[in-house]
């Protein structure tokens, strides 16, 4: 039976949700702090993905400036109807709803709307379109009383005002006694309404769970099945676990897939983050039934039918030379943008906010997405006064991070750990350098080189002058322990960047910079 390989997304690319349009499938997925957020993405069997665009990806929309990382655009929901996208998430602050907002667009590759705020508390919205057109609002908040600590509550919503009416129905309080219950999504099979759900935290204990109706606002009744997903009974050493925040899809063909957010943890602790699995369900009386086949997330799942063929072995990143006139999708920067050239490398004017602020630093990066990787730069750090650096950053948060920086003419290893920085060794280096990170189960290897001396290469052509490459001397600083960057150490939803940046004064030019899983 052919296969594809989970995750579908790799790194952090957590709380998924997805629609169909015709043949084409369309997902979004959480994208905390970091800016343009929201990324869109596109596929046509459900296993390979192509990034669009952002869904918040002009400055000013919405105020991320001070926050923690793991604040931010939480848990979006995109639907579609009619000939319209429509994206629901809400801004968090402080690890509470703060604005939530629905954003619209004729086109997923944007351009998508501003935000419009709508009249919501909670968090994890979501939209159902009913048979009759009526369009509903779903969300989770904290429920009065002795009935939580949750509840999933609904409100009409009016497409042509964007704004919610009517009055707010409370649809259910969970399965699990004591747990909360977020992540709500409706769906309509056969007359009767399925409200799919997560509980038990984003951690260990997370799971799916469901209730159903037989009108659209209830009441709702208790799945007597949930969880219908979990990895929270798995023995510890088995490679995925935190399985849950579940969206379902139909394919063309009649087949359902789920997406559905989970790790990959080495030893009890992960570095790559909440990401995008897929997988099978099948309908019956009583319910979706999750991963038939196996009861659980597998890293080697069959293939929807609708894959003509088996997906291609991941090619590598190959190298980017930035020589496009604005960076690719993959790049993010923190809280807001960053001024920056391309067209010939990358230029970064050195800023005076470090990475260890809620401010919006002079870094660019993008998802580590493979334990085992390696990445390198080049870099040439101009017009730079003492103190200044330039270089690679392996971050996770503004108090967890290490990086390889070009200080006063050495190549200086920095790690930080619950905000303490602490200097772990430093190489002569001079010219152009190149920074290298590479990455395995055991921890992240950080390296240093200049070119010193030249080798000739063949030419291409008789009449071509000969070409020549540096030959670089390498030094290696040392080893950062993998955990030190974990989400189980540094705590928050996020996963590990890899990033360019600077700070204090001058400009780095990074020449290219290299992504190759091992």
């Amino acid at each position: 039976m052919p296969t594809f390989r989970n995750p579908v997304l790799p790194g952090c690319h957590p709380d998924p949700s997805i629609c169909r349009v015709g043949a084409d499938f369309y997902l979004v997925t959480s994208s905390f702090a970091y800016f343009p957020g929201l990324p869109v993405f596109h596929s046509r069997d459900l296993v390979r993905w192509r990034q669009l665009g952002h869904v918040v990806d002009r400055p000013g929309l919405l105020p991320l400036e001070g926050l923690d990382v793991s604040d931010g655009l939480w848990a979006p929901t995109i639907r579609h109807h009619e000939g319209r996208f429509y994206v629901v998430s809400t801004l968090a602050v402080e690890r509470r709803g703060r604005t939530t907002f629905v954003a619209t667009a004729d086109d997923p590759a944007g351009p998508w709307s501003d935000p419009v705020p709508l009249e919501a508390e909670g968090i994890d919205p979501s939209l159902f379109f009913d048979d009759d057109g009526r369009c509903w609002f779903t969300a989770c908040r904290d429920a009065a009383g002795d009935v939580g600590p949750g509840e999933l509550w609904m409100r009409e919503l009016d497409l042509e005002r964007l704004k919610l009416v009517g009055p707010t129905h409370v649809l259910w309080h969970g399965a699990v006694r004591g747990a909360w219950v977020e992540a709500p999504h409706l769906y309509k099979r056969d007359g009767t309404y399925h409200l799919i759900a997560a509980e038990g935290g984003t951690e260990r204990n997370h799971s799916v769970t469901a209730a159903r109706a037989g009108t659209v606002t209830g009441p709702y009744v208790t799945d007597p099945r949930s969880p219908l997903l979990t990895h929270r009974h798995r023995d510890p050493g088995e490679p995925v676990h935190n399985v849950g925040h579940a969206d379902l899809v139909d394919t063309p063909d009649g087949e359902t897939w789920a997406v559905t957010l989970g790790v990959r943890p080495i030893d009890g602790t992960h570095t790559l983050g909440r990401e995008t699995f897929l997988v099978p369900v099948t309908w019956t009386p009583a319910g979706p039934v999750f991963a038939p086949e196996s009861g659980g997330v597998r890293l080697d799942e069959r293939l929807p039918s609708i894959a003509a063929a088996l997906p291609e072995d991941e090619p590598p990143a190959g190298r980017e030379h930035f020589d496009g006139p604005v960076l690719g999708p993959e790049w993010n920067s923190l809280r807001g943008p960053v001024d920056h050239l391309t067209g010939d490398g990358l230029e970064i004017e050195a800023g005076p906010e470090p990475l260890s602020t809620l401010g919006v630093p002079a870094f660019v990066g993008r998802r580590q997405q493979h334990v085992r990787f390696r990445a390198r730069t080049s870099l040439t750090f101009t017009g730079a006064r003492p103190g200044a650096e330039a270089g690679l950053a392996v971050f996770q948060n503004q108090d967890q991070h290490a990086t390889l920086t070009l200080i006063d003419g050495e190549a200086v290893l920095t790690v930080r750990e619950s905000g303490v920085p602490t200097r772990l060794a430093t190489a002569p280096v001079h010219g152009e350098i190149v920074l290298e990170v590479e990455g395995d189960e055991t921890g992240y290897t950080f390296r240093a080189g200049c070119a010193t001396t030249r080798a000739t290469t063949r030419a291409t052509t008789p009449a071509t002058t000969p070409a020549t490459t540096p030959a670089t001397t390498w030094a290696t600083l040392g080893t950062v322990e993998r955990a030190v960057l974990s989400t189980e150490r540094a705590g928050g939803f996020v996963g590990v960047y890899l990033g360019l940046y600077a700070c204090g004064t001058g400009r780095a030019r990074f020449g290219w910079f290299d992504y190759e899983p091992a």
